[in-house]
């Protein structure tokens, strides 16, 4: 089990609870210098956080709840979105209020310190690390790679079927893998789209003469790219009222792999409302050198380079 992991991980395992169940096991926690979680219940007007530990009250000092906001490169947004959620944090001491009522002293930013120089400062091209989504936006999502240190999948990055916005693929929250394009001066930049397989992986799911379902992500003038999987689409002809984002049922017409073609022939349309499921991981490994999404002998190589 990993020391640095995306907040969240933590807060329901039954060591953490066990290490805030009493103040006692909180004095052995800062001693043994331990990792914990708790949830985030207050952002005074000072931007401190404040920590329900359960058995005491903690809080986390402004400029200790993340790295960045004492040099004013990291906004104090940083620290107000956190109220509601999970926050890691090292229990720094123990003290007593002005009524005598003991609290604990926390530093989020002194475990993210630890967690940059430790973890992600080792990373390199081609590692596939574990990541959680915590927002996302039209040109890409953004993830936890460790104690509530963030890095980007621009769209274009998280899957070969082109997609209009990364809810199609991703929810909040959801726990997700993802390969180290570049580390360049400390900030990472990640993919996702080299994990899910390749053409022929996917392809191998299909049979031609199948009626399959699938989900319209463009609609042209000269037909309508329909995606299989997040890493498979095929072209089946025009009709009116098909739109992104539409349910469809195809029938499988036939697979070109020197072409990486899959023809399709449109049969119904269905409203789509269903989340977008977990994401389904071909390379299950630690570091991949290379990914060749093309098969063997097709006209075009599709690869990435790490």
């Amino acid at each position: 089990m990993m020391k640095y992991e995306p907040e969240g991980r933590k807060i329901d395992r039954a060591e953490n609870a066990a290490a805030l169940k009493s103040c006692q096991s909180l004095r052995q926690a800062m001693t043994d210098r331990r990792v914990l979680e708790a949830r985030a219940v207050l952002c005074d007007a000072s931007h401190n956080l404040v920590v329900d530990l359960g058995c005491m009250k903690g809080v986390i000092p402004r400029e200790c709840c993340a790295t960045g906001i004492s040099d004013g490169s990291v906004r104090d947004i940083a620290i107000i979105s956190r109220v509601g959620k999970p926050v890691c944090f090292y229990i720094e001491r123990l003290a007593d209020d002005n009524r005598g009522v003991p609290y604990a002293v926390l530093s989020r930013r002194a475990v993210q310190e630890e967690c940059q120089s430790e973890y992600l400062d080792n990373l390199e091209a081609g590692d596939v690390i574990d990541a959680r989504v915590t927002h996302l936006e039209a040109f890409g999502a953004f993830v936890d790679i460790g104690c509530g240190i963030p890095s980007l999948i621009k769209i274009d990055s998280i899957s070969v079927s082109r997609i209009s916005h990364p809810r199609d693929r991703f929810l909040v929250d959801m726990d997700i893998r993802a390969v180290v394009r570049a580390v360049d001066d400390g900030r990472i930049s990640l993919s996702h789209r080299e994990l899910l397989g390749t053409w022929e992986e996917n392809a191998a799911f299909f049979r031609p003469g199948e009626t399959v379902t699938g989900v319209v992500r463009s609609a042209e003038d000269y037909g309508i790219f329909v995606e299989l999987t997040p890493n498979l689409a095929g072209l089946a002809e025009f009709r009116e009222g098909c739109f992104p984002g539409c349910g469809v049922s195809v029938f499988v017409k036939s697979l070109i792999p020197e072409r990486m073609k899959v023809k399709l022939v449109l049969v119904n349309m269905f409203r789509l409302d269903d989340p977008p499921p977990p994401p389904h991981y071909f390379f299950t490994g630690t570091h991949m050198s290379r990914f060749v999404y093309s098969p063997p002998g097709a006209e075009k190589v599709i690869e990435t380079v790490f």
